[in-house]
Formats: C-alpha cells, sequence, structure tokens
C-alpha cells in the first residue's frame, strides 16, 4: 500500500502514448450498454467483456450477468459473446438454447478465426501460438474442427511432431508479446520450413503500439507502472516488455496496489496501460503519486484513430 510518506513521491511522471482502451474494447463495452438499452436488463455476458473487474462491474450495475457457462443463461434470452471470441462448439449450443445473440468479438480476433478457419479449409495442420487457458486461444482453436496444437514458449516447438511432408500453418493470439511471438515464429520456421502463417507485423494494432510505447517509455524513467487486471494477457505483455529494458516493472490493478517500496530511489515514474483499462484508473495512480511539483509528461506516439462497426442489430 502506498504511503503519503512525501519523500518516496516522484518528481516526474510519464505517461505513455498510445495507452488504455483499443478500438475493440470500445466496441465491445458500447455493445453491453447499447444491448441494455435496446432490449432492457438483464442482459447475459459470456465471460467477462474485455479482462478489468472495474469495467464488468460497471456493467453489472446497469444490469449486465455475467457467467462463465451457457446453461446459466436462460433459453431464448440475449447473450453477449466477449470481445475474446468463441468457439464453434459454443455457437451450436446458443443455437440450442435459442439465444439472441450479440457477437462482441474483437474483428482482429475474428480474422484470425477466419485464417485458422482458411488453412483447416485447404488440409493444412494447425498450431496456435498462445496461452493455454486464456478465452481468445480457447475460441480460435474452437473455430475449427480440426486438431491444433498449441505452442507457448519457443521450447514447446521441440515437441512438435509433424511430418516433413504434412502442410502446417500458424496463427497467433493477438494480444502477446511482440519480441516473444517472434521467436516462436522464427523457431517454427526453423524446424518447418514450409510452414505458413501472418507475418508478426500482422498482430494486433492495439498491441503493437502499447508495446512499441512502453518500451519507450521504460528507457526514460527509473520505474514503471502498468496498470492493469492480473488477468489481462495484453497488461501482463506490456510489464514484460518494460521490465525487459532492465527497468522495474510492476502491475497493478489501482492505486491501492502501489508499493511504497518501489518508490525508494526513484525520481521518475512511466505508467502505461492495458488495452481494457479505463482512463479513470490510470488517473488514480498518477493522484497517488504527486505531490506539489510534481512534473506530469505525456511522451508523444501513435494517434490511434481506429473504429470498429458496431453489428448491425444493434445499430
Amino acid at each position: 500500500m502506498l504511503m503519503p510518506v512525501k519523500a518516496l513521491l516522484p518528481q516526474h511522471i510519464v505517461l505513455a502514448q498510445p495507452r488504455g482502451f483499443c478500438a475493440g474494447v470500445t466496441r465491445a463495452i458500447e455493445i453491453v450498454e447499447r444491448a441494455l438499452q435496446k432490449f432492457g436488463a438483464p442482459v447475459f455476458v459470456f465471460h467477462e467483456i474485455v479482462h478489468n473487474q472495474f469495467v464488468v462491474n460497471e456493467l453489472k450495475g446497469k444490469g449486465a450477468v455475467f457467467v462463465n457457462a451457457l446453461q446459466d443463461i436462460p433459453d431464448g434470452a440475449v447473450a453477449i459473446f466477449s470481445a475474446h471470441g468463441v468457439s464453434q462448439a459454443v455457437r451450436r449450443t446458443a443455437q440450442e438454447k435459442h439465444l439472441q445473440v450479440v457477437d462482441a468479438t474483437c474483428p482482429l480476433v475474428t480474422k484470425v478465426h477466419t485464417q485458422a478457419q482458411r488453412y483447416a479449409r485447404k488440409g493444412y495442420a494447425l498450431v496456435m501460438i498462445g496461452h493455454a487457458g486464456h478465452e481468445e486461444v480457447e475460441g480460435t482453436m474452437g473455430s475449427v474442427d480440426i486438431d491444433v496444437q498449441l505452442v507457448s514458449e519457443v521450447a514447446d516447438v521441440d515437441g512438435l511432431s509433424f511430418s516433413a511432408e504434412q502442410p502446417l500453418a500458424y496463427v497467433t493470439q493477438t494480444t502477446l508479446s511482440l519480441d516473444d511471438t517472434r521467436d516462436i515464429i522464427a523457431a517454427l520456421m526453423h524446424k518447418y520450413p514450409h510452414i505458413e502463417g501472418p507475418h508478426v507485423d500482422d498482430i494486433c494494432y492495439a498491441t503493437q503500439n502499447r508495446q512499441m510505447a512502453v518500451r519507450a517509455l521504460a528507457q526514460q524513467v527509473d520505474l514503471v507502472l502498468v496498470v492493469g487486471a492480473r488477468n489481462s494477457s495484453n497488461s501482463n505483455r506490456l510489464r514484460e516488455v518494460a521490465a525487459s529494458e532492465n527497468k522495474p516493472a510492476y502491475l497493478v490493478q489501482d492505486q491501492s496496489e502501489i508499493d511504497a517500496r518501489w518508490l525508494q530511489g526513484v525520481t521518475s515514474v512511466g505508467i502505461s496501460s492495458g488495452a481494457s483499462t479505463p482512463e479513470v484508473l490510470v488517473q488514480g495512480v498518477v493522484q497517488a503519486l504527486m505531490q506539489a511539483g510534481t512534473h506530469v509528461q505525456t511522451l508523444p506516439g501513435v494517434q490511434e484513430d481506429v473504429l470498429f462497426r458496431l453489428p448491425a442489430e444493434l445499430t
């Protein structure tokens, strides 16, 4: 917990740009809000709409009900799929229950599903680069009716046993570290020179922009704080990227998680936030670190203007 010891507070606070909500998250939250306006409460959301408890609690207060199993949704009710996407099995179950589905899957995740399905139709074996248990990974692997092998780190590539003759392709989780993804792809291409897949730069634009921004941020400060949920993949990757610049870097969900011991000897603190983190939480961290004379600066960075259309049933 941050103690009110002014001597420990930094003289400079530097904010990364861009940070916080991406277009897919903004769209997903708006889908829930518009569905509540159109259909009335309750509307049921399959999994957290985005990985941030503050956002989830706000939507709960407006009448959204979050469930982890479709069996917990009454037949015929309004059901919203989260931004992380779902498997074909989930879609079939929704049809069987006659749910009124509103799909909030991020269009960039849908793009990965489409890539996987295209390779499957061509008869390719498929490798998924991602983290086991993440909703996006489960949804992507379940978007095709073929066996998909999951690779989470370079060492996992050694365990793959595809033949040299087997047509092979890979797809990637959108929120991975660019460095880790690049290394895994290189290992796959070394073992299977014929493998096909998207270039590492095809990863989510928001992931790329935020990781590049936090890398630049870490080079200019003594300490980096990433504001985000502990179950947010992209927030965790931001902390890892900052740490890779040999700077102390910590993930905090809000200002209550700042530890005064981190600030000893620190004159400048950099702050970024995950793509599902509302700006109000970032500003809470800023205010907790400020004292008279503290200088707050926002770094120049990519100005994002991406917008995704809402589903037709809500427009």
